[in-house]
């Protein structure tokens, strides 16, 4: 029994490290096409509009 207990559980723990990793993979794949489309187009950033001043301003990482 307590074999199967210790098993689930690197199970577990194993399937939250692999969502993890193909999370931070996605990100990164993103953050790459986002650059190049940026150095395709000779932009220096994004523009995105504060919904609360109504100003645009440059996109920050994470947004």
């Amino acid at each position: 029994m307590p074999q199967l207990i210790l098993l689930l559980i690197a199970g577990f723990v194993f399937w939250l490290g692999y969502r993890k990793f193909v999370a931070d993979a996605q990100k990164l794949t993103r953050q790459r096409e986002q650059a190049r489309r940026e150095e395709q187009t000779g932009a220096q950033g994004t523009l995105v509009q504060d919904p609360e001043t109504g100003e645009y301003r440059l996109k920050r990482d994470g947004e």
